[in-house]
């Protein structure tokens, strides 16, 4: 970093280069420590999470609610995909999940088990996935399969004329969705570089030490009047020795 006479602030961004590069066993360290961390906490620390999904059909065509009546022909996405977003509401109801806690014995409160409920329509379709995120394979495969069975009577006790089937029922997965030990590393090590190269900069741009007559001379364009000789000898002791003080001539007090 060069001080111009102005006061303006100039970044050689060659030097930070060579800075850079002058360490690059630090960040080479840091990389592989961030990585090696990062990977430890995804594959020891973090509690892996599974998902189970029950895929349901929605097929009406002709419903009412309340004293509202309307059709719906099987073609209307626009429609289906309304109707299918009706469901999803009623399936995160309070009423429906307090029946699956029951049915199923589930060790959950009514805002624990939302949480765990996600549902969403298949690529624009009267089909609607219910999935289940729970850090039990098993529990979450039973949740997905007990709400895809109570689910079809509590819709149409609500919604007259409607009509939802079991398009496929859950399995217990095999693998967690979360977390992914290789999106964790990758964050690691890009973290460990970045910071370690960041450092390397900041400690560059804040070091005010005179490395050089070039550097004086570029940055305060001021011309180098005299220097300073190096003081050590070739021994490597000082190269200024204390004077042996002469000997007294004979016979002289």
């Amino acid at each position: 970093m060069d001080v111009n006479k102005d006061d303006t602030i100039e970044i050689d961004l060659l030097a930070l280069a060579r800075a850079v590069w002058k360490r690059i066993w630090a960040v080479i360290a840091a990389v592989v420590i961030g990585a090696g961390s990062a990977f430890c906490i995804a594959q020891f620390l973090v509690t892996p999470m599974y998902e189970a999904k029950a895929m349901l059909y929605v097929n009406n065509s002709s419903i009412s609610v309340g004293n509202t009546s309307f059709s719906i022909s099987s073609g209307e996405l626009t429609a289906a995909q309304s109707l299918v977003r009706t469901y999803i509401v009623i399936l995160k109801s309070r009423q429906v999940l307090n029946t699956i806690i029951d049915q199923a014995s589930l060790p959950y409160t009514y805002e624990e088990l939302e949480e765990m409920v996600d549902a969403e329509a298949v690529d624009n379709t009267e089909i609607f996935e219910v999935v289940i995120t729970d850090a039990d394979p098993e529990e979450a495969e039973l949740i997905a399969n007990t709400i895809a069975n109570v689910l079809p009577d509590k819709i149409a006790d609500i919604v007259e004329g409607s009509s939802v089937r079991i398009v496929d029922y859950a399995v217990v997965p095999a693998y967690p969705v979360s977390p992914s030990v290789i999106k964790y590393t990758l964050v690691g090590f890009l973290l460990g570089g970045v910071l370690s190269v960041g450092v390397i900069i900041l400690l560059e741009l804040i070091n005010d030490t005179i490395q050089s007559e070039d550097y004086l001379i570029q940055t305060y364009e001021l011309p180098i009047l005299a220097a300073v000789p190096s003081m050590e000898s070739r021994s490597g002791r000082s190269g200024h020795q204390p004077a042996s003080r002469p000997a007294a001539k004979g016979g002289e007090d």
